[in-house]
């Protein structure tokens, strides 16, 4: 039904249950948000994730294809106001499905040329920071290394959104950390 058309993962995959809950959801908005109804027609999510912050929060990732990243950016802020209404104050971060494409990529004998920069790990996850803190601008990045050797990416925000992200870096912060497997801490540039 119109539902599967919110919705469509790799390989044509069934989505799981909480999968069809948030395309329900994005259904329902629009049939009934006049804001929203014209955009939406259109866009579809490729998964849907609920991903433990710690503290007994948890935040809910969407990914969307790629090539429909942009006008999914035009309705975001709309649209994840409305969605964590409907999941009772949970946060929602939208971040674009990418694929990384390993060292070897350049070896394998279908591609010709050296793989696209855009593609490489460090990049996808630069791509990542930004789809999280979309539409805040980061002004800065500086790695920091903790006395366990361990590497902390310090993240410096555009100050001007300071009172409106505040409440929700906690949530980058550990949603980058569950899609990376990297510490970051977020700061705000004055």
């Amino acid at each position: 039904g119109r539902k599967a058309q919110k919705i469509k993962k790799a390989g044509g995959a069934e989505p799981d249950e909480f999968e069809s809950q948030v395309a329900q959801e994005l259904l329902n908005l629009e049939m009934t948000s006049t804001d929203l109804k014209a955009s939406l027609r259109d866009l579809y999510i490729t998964a849907a994730k609920e991903v433990d912050c710690g503290a007994g929060r948890k935040a809910i990732i969407i990914y969307v294809p790629f090539k429909l990243q942009k006008p999914f950016q035009k309705i975001q802020a709309r649209l994840i106001r409305e969605l964590e209404k409907k999941f009772s104050g949970r946060h929602v971060i939208i971040v674009a499905q990418r694929n990384i494409l390993g060292k070897s990529y350049a070896r394998s004998q279908k591609t010709v040329g050296l793989r696209p920069r855009s593609r490489t790990l460090t990049a996808v996850q630069d791509a990542i920071l930004e789809d999280i803190v979309y539409p805040t601008e980061i002004t800065g990045k500086r790695t920091r290394c903790k006395v366990d050797g361990r590497r902390i990416l310090k993240v410096y925000l555009d100050g001007r959104d300071q009172a409106n992200v505040e409440g929700r870096t906690d949530t980058y912060a550990a949603v980058y950390g569950k899609l990376t497997n990297k510490q970051v801490a977020f700061h705000f540039s004055s």
